[in-house]
């Protein structure tokens, strides 16, 4: 799973979509995943790195992430990956 490579991140949080002219405001947290994400990390590595950052359970981050990664293909923010 990536983050579509046209997406610009600031380190404030702001995110835009130059294809779709869509800007978003996301929480420092948020920047963290989607940097991750370009770096093409795992979710599980997602989590452990948020966990091993933050002082929450496995169960929180995991569903935190999820609820996020979700957000992010709703607003067509992550790529989509064909099975091949």
């Amino acid at each position: 799973m990536n983050i579509n490579k046209n997406i610009a991140v600031s380190d404030s949080g702001f995110v835009f979509n130059p294809t779709t002219g869509e800007s978003y405001t996301v929480n420092p947290i948020g920047v963290e995943i989607i940097e991750m994400l370009k770096q093409e990390k795992s979710i599980n590595e997602i989590n452990q790195v948020l966990i091993g950052r933050y002082n929450a359970d496995i169960v929180t981050i995991d569903k935190d992430v999820s609820d996020f990664i979700n957000l992010l293909k709703l607003y067509s923010l992550i790529e989509n990956q064909n099975a091949a």
